[in-house]
């Protein structure tokens, strides 16, 4: 019987998995190509600016800013119905890349466009580590 309340956990590919391994170790990483230095996210098997196949991974800073951003109001997941209200972001890190995640640890009606956010990392399962941002410190306001 499959338990409803558990938060589902992505499915690794071949493709994301260095990207999942990585978050279980704390860390956030994205791809670079190799031959126009181009990062991009989310994890492909190619780059999208030169299609050359040459990618490495790269550790990310694990901050940005907040590009937009919605408050669920009603959870999308019962395993969520006690996180609610939550905000839910695309978050537009330094390395130029946009990441789509959760805003956590953090008063809800502080979350703004524009406000700096750095990289938290949330152990979900035994398996499954989820890379999500909170604000930053509001001197880097």
């Amino acid at each position: 019987m499959t338990d409803t309340t558990a938060r589902p956990e992505p499915a690794p590919t071949a493709e994301t998995r260095p990207y999942w391994e990585a978050a279980a170790e704390g860390r956030l990483v994205i791809q670079r190509c190799r031959d126009c230095a181009r990062h991009q996210f989310y994890p492909r098997g190619f780059c999208t600016a030169c299609l050359s196949d040459r990618l490495e991974w790269v550790e990310s800073a694990g901050l940005g800013r907040i590009y937009t951003f919605t408050v669920c109001r009603i959870p999308a997941h019962p395993s969520m119905r006690d996180k609610v209200p939550y905000a839910v972001a695309v978050i537009d890190l330094d390395e130029g890349v946009r990441v789509l995640t959760d805003i956590v640890d953090c008063p809800i009606d502080q979350v703004r466009i524009g406000a700096r956010v750095e990289v938290r990392f949330e152990r979900i399962s035994s398996t499954c580590v989820l890379p999500q941002f909170t604000l930053a410190h509001l001197e880097d306001q």
